[in-house]
């Protein structure tokens, strides 16, 4: 009885912690931005009906601002509502694929621990355990980017994008090999594609991030917005409000 006591005692600091009232508020203003996101589409998914969108740039920023838990959260509620939206079609497997690789880009962002090792190089090893996936094994190259980035995300902001935005990529990436099994002349083309696909979205992680501090340091300083966490004082721009 003791033990339980104790895990309750140890447990429910961590429930407060994160399901505050402005906690749920933060998590209902960035659902709501994010399913606005949804609906600009970037470029289509080969081998799919589902579709990148300016979502997959903004999503990953959540967690660095509410919380990794309530980031990912918000994120989820973000996707379940836009698939909601769109009288929730399931056009393959690829609909509910979509779900999950930005939670990782969420974690990877959000703080630095070696679960941003951990997933690359899980779906490193998955990918190339598809008979397709061996054939084109440098494919899978691109998912050592943020096990490079771990080391230099703290000090490099793009750094820390371009490894949340290829987390994202290797989990949904491993996935996709083994749902649709794509020829590998579909991977190869894709390289190109890959490419600047990702360093667009790890540029517009990087420069929300910038916008999205500034914006919410201007609400609280205007006393518009009490925010109750943290900003990250390193990419405020040097301006007073009046």
């Amino acid at each position: 009885m003791k033990n339980i006591q104790q895990y309750l005692t140890k447990f429910t600091p961590w429930k407060r912690s994160f399901f505050t009232g402005r906690t749920i508020l933060f998590i209902t203003i960035f659902a709501v931005v994010g399913f606005g996101a949804l609906q600009i589409p970037v470029t289509q998914l080969v081998g799919s009906g589902a579709k990148f969108t300016v979502f997959d740039a903004f999503a990953p920023l959540t967690g660095a601002f509410i919380g990794s838990v309530p980031g990912v959260i918000a994120v989820l509620l973000m996707n379940f509502a836009n698939f909601l939206f769109h009288g929730a079609q399931v056009q393959d497997i690829g609909t509910f694929i979509r779900f999950f690789p930005v939670l990782f880009a969420v974690l990877y962002f959000a703080k630095k621990s070696r679960l941003s090792l951990i997933v690359p190089l899980l779906a490193i090893v998955i990918f190339v355990a598809h008979p397709i996936g061996r054939s084109v094994w440098y494919f899978s190259l691109f998912w050592t980017i943020p096990i490079i980035a771990y080391f230099f995300r703290d000090r490099f902001l793009l750094a820390r994008a371009l490894g949340a935005t290829f987390s994202a990529h290797a989990v949904g990436g491993a996935s996709w090999i083994w749902a649709f099994a794509l020829p590998a002349a579909a991977w190869n083309s894709l390289i190109p594609i890959v490419i600047a696909e990702r360093l667009l979205f790890a540029l517009g992680i990087a420069a929300s991030y910038i916008a999205l501090n500034n914006l919410l340091y201007a609400l609280e300083q205007k006393q518009i917005l009490k925010l109750g966490f943290h900003l990250d004082h390193k990419y405020l721009l040097p301006w007073k409000l009046a």
